[in-house]
């Protein structure tokens, strides 16, 4: 076989390996056709640059009118759910990455006009300000060797869900009623733990660990987490005792949830009653590629106030992790984790910075899959759109995990 022969059978096999990873991956997919469709968007979303909005994939495969138009109604209209695939993904290859933790985010989606569904000017930490967007929710599985999506849900501002007309133009079912950011993270987070793949510590940055009833609900759900919170957090310290008040005379009802013995603290001002000697230096590793960082911590066991306080929540106590920098006047960043008490400081402090590596996955997502280019107005296109772009992230977290894939010559 000539040299020329060689380097186009090796050519060849990643599509074949692609066409094999896509037929698993949607074989619940009820139809021939939502299975062929698949392939033919993942294969675009992976073989070619440029934009990967529908047309200009389908031109650059040479697809015919009739394969256009098949694919647009597959994306927009077909009832497949996403769901079926963002969990065989995950049941293939998180076993494989060996997450060391699972990471709440969101990210905007810049847009004209005002059809697509979500779209409105509203606040986006990607882009760092208000602007006519999109935002959207998602949950990562990450560690030292890989990551993956383990789902995406759009959010909708109220004034879309109460709005008929908007909701009819873009196709928003009946069922889907407004929920808050930290909500759709909360349900992404609980149908992850529902499926065959190893669950980790949630990571979410503050606008999610700020969020007294998403710490509630992961914690109820049996789910660890570490998650980021604002200084002004208010906390009852280490030295709190708490204890049932007696019922005030011989009728009402008995006070069942224990009450604090003191009054409760912002998160800096029990950092700042700290003495010098609790805080320590720790190394951490950044991400992939392992380099390795220090900084200066402290820990201590704290109670959040207003679970107790105004959610008539039983107290429940905590990891506080703060961060103060060497000289530095205040601390830069501050954690709760209800993870147990006997965890080492180590690991502690190693979840708390492990967050930024979501980053990376965003980046293979927009920069190299085109996360951000769908231009349909179906809720539901978005939703199908999120699902393939995580089928082609899959595929190549496989192939890279692969040391016995055969790369072209």
């Amino acid at each position: 076989m000539g040299t020329a022969a060689l380097a186009d059978m090796r050519a060849t096999e990643p599509r074949d390996r692609l066409e094999a990873f896509v037929r698993e991956v949607v074989c619940a997919l009820r139809l021939g056709r939502q299975r062929e469709n698949a392939l033919v968007y993942a294969r675009g979303l992976i073989e070619h640059g440029g934009r990967k909005s529908l047309q200009p994939t389908l031109f650059r495969l040479g697809a015919s009118a009739a394969q256009y138009e098949s694919l647009q109604q597959f994306l927009a209209d077909s009832p497949w759910d996403p769901q079926a695939v963002w969990r065989a993904c995950a049941e293939r290859i998180v076993p494989r990455i060996a997450p060391l933790a699972w990471v709440i985010d969101d990210t905007g989606f810049p847009k004209d006009g005002r059809h697509s569904p979500g779209v409105m000017r509203q606040y986006s930490g990607t882009l760092g300000k208000v602007s006519n967007c999109q935002i959207g929710v998602s949950l990562h599985a990450v560690s030292l060797t890989g990551t993956l999506p383990l789902g995406f849900a759009l959010y909708l501002p109220e004034g879309w869900t109460g709005d008929p007309e908007r909701r009819r133009q873009a196709k928003i079912p009946d069922a889907v009623a407004f929920h808050t950011k930290p909500q759709l993270a909360g349900e992404l987070a609980e149908r992850a733990g529902g499926w065959q793949i190893p669950t980790a510590p949630v990571l979410a940055d503050q606008a999610y660990g700020d969020n007294a009833e998403l710490r509630t609900r992961l914690d109820a759900a049996g789910m660890q987490y570490v998650v980021q919170i604002a200084e002004r957090t208010g906390l009852f310290g280490p030295q709190t005792v708490f204890s049932v008040p007696a019922r005030r005379g011989e009728t009402g009802r008995r006070p069942s949830v224990a009450q604090p013995d003191r009054r409760h603290q912002s998160a800096l001002e029990l950092a700042q009653a700290l003495a010098p000697e609790a805080f320590q230096t720790i190394a951490f590793t950044t991400g992939p590629g392992g380099h390795e960082r220090s900084g200066r911590f402290a820990l201590c066991r704290v109670w959040a106030a207003k679970p107790v306080l105004r959610d008539d929540v039983p107290p429940r106590q905590e990891w506080l992790v703060v961060e103060w920098p060497e000289g530095a006047e205040r601390p830069s960043d501050y954690w709760l984790a209800n993870l147990p008490a006997d965890t080492p400081a180590e690991r502690l402090v190693q979840l708390a910075r492990l967050r930024w590596v979501v980053e990376l996955d965003y980046r293979q997502l927009k920069g190299e899959l085109g996360l951000d280019h769908y231009e349909g107005r179906s809720y539901l296109g978005w939703h199908h759109h999120c699902a393939l772009v995580t089928l082609a992230h899959a595929f190549l977290t496989e192939e890279r995990l692969c040391p016995q894939a055969r790369r072209p010559a």
